[in-house]
């Protein structure tokens, strides 16, 4: 609960940052999030169905869902709107263990996640840690960066 509550709260703060101002005029191409090394494509689908058209790439890639955690419906639980907003936290420890092996600190960035989220003019977005971004926090190996190819993959199949 301690964690749903803490990712509600990130995920208001998002949305409130993002209401400001539209970051996201040019909204046919991928933005970088520069330094912050978040990387976010929209989808031509609802927040929902592109969770589930995420869900059915993991399963048939055969990686493992560990959670998906509904920030929208918490908040709507607790009285709060806020645009539908999704957390899929996913891997497979057979790419992830050899990236904790060369870079132990990594496991706090794994598994890996897709943010899928409406913003204010209802444009849906997938939004996740970019691989060079997670490569230079943890000083990964260059080699080692096709075990998060996994995420650029499903992020942009599910977005089409």
């Amino acid at each position: 609960m301690f964690l749903a509550v803490i990712g509600l709260g990130m995920a208001i703060d998002l949305v409130s940052v993002r209401a400001a101002g539209d970051p996201h005029a040019e909204q046919n191409q991928e933005m970088s999030m520069g330094n912050k090394g978040i990387v976010e494509k929209p989808s031509n689908h609802s927040v929902q169905q592109t969770v589930d058209r995420l869900k059915s790439i993991l399963r048939s890639r055969e990686v493992t869902l560990f959670a998906e955690i509904d920030h929208s419906g918490e908040a709507e639980k607790v009285g709060l709107k806020m645009p539908g907003t999704k957390l899929l936290i996913f891997g497979n420890p057979k790419a992830g263990t050899p990236l904790m092996l060369a870079a132990p600190t990594i496991a706090i960035d794994l598994p890996l996640k897709i943010l899928v989220w409406e913003d204010v003019g209802r444009t849906v977005w997938l939004s996740y840690n970019s691989a060079d971004y997670l490569q230079n926090r943890h000083g990964l190996p260059r080699e080692l960066l096709g075990n998060l190819a996994v995420v650029e993959t499903v992020a942009a199949e599910a977005a089409e």
